[in-house]
């Protein structure tokens, strides 16, 4: 956290834009709330909101995107794989996009760390799945590193229903649902050792919730404003 926020407060400071940070603590039991809150003076805008519990990654990304008031929203994981820097990238597409999706299969080349053969063929695999069942045109679903124009993808967010690693193709499916704009951007990544997906127990969620996605669409559970 020390070193994430750190790379955070540089990088704002450099960039020169009006920015917010929101760290969403997941029902953490270490000293992450402090560690976080100890940035406020380097960081002006900064908010520790907390699920008060152990909710998921797609909670949190949620809560944090209901708490925020900037104009863009942008979600990345706490261990910094795409490096803070690459939301250049991201930003630089807000203008003509309403999503901005980074993306680590669009060019291998800029993979600094690998993962695993296993854990990179596993992602192949079920980018395939999301592309036959959801018809999601993006190579590259997962990445935690995705910008957001605030009002036009309130409603996407407010029908989310997956609160855990299968909500990001959720938010694209409900994002083409609604007629958004998403563009998807190649970007620096580093695998961390640290990440926390169980390959097994995951990789059968993230399935079951794909499927869970395609079910609800046909159940009528994401209504359009006016149809």
């Amino acid at each position: 956290m020390p070193a994430t926020l750190g790379r955070i407060a540089s990088y704002i400071k450099a960039s020169g834009r009006q920015t917010e940070v929101i760290v969403v603590d997941d029902g953490s039991t270490d000293e992450t709330v402090r560690e976080a809150e100890s940035f406020r003076g380097e960081i002006w805008d900064l908010r520790v909101v907390s699920n008060g519990q152990n909710r998921g990654k797609g909670y949190s990304v949620r809560h944090g995107f209901m708490e925020s008031r900037g104009e863009i929203v942008l979600f990345t994981d706490a261990d910094l794989s795409a490096p803070i820097e690459e939301a250049d990238k991201l930003l630089a597409k807000m203008d003509e996009y309403d999503v901005a999706i980074g993306s680590r299969a669009i060019n291998r080349k800029l993979i600094e760390v690998h993962e695993s053969r296993f854990r990179e063929l596993a992602g192949i695999i079920f980018n395939l799945i999301v592309r036959v069942i959801l018809r999601l045109p993006f190579v590259d679903t997962q990445c935690g590193f995705k910008a957001f124009r605030r009002e036009k993808c309130k409603i996407i967010f407010e029908q989310q229903t997956i609160e855990r690693f299968g909500f990001d193709p959720e938010l694209l499916y409900l994002a083409r649902h609604h007629g958004l704009q998403t563009a998807e951007v190649a970007v620096r990544w580093a695998h961390s050792p640290a990440t926390k997906v169980d390959m097994f127990r995951d990789s059968v969620q993230m399935f079951l919730d794909v499927v869970i996605i395609r079910w609800n669409s046909l159940r009528g559970r994401y209504p359009i404003p006016g149809k």
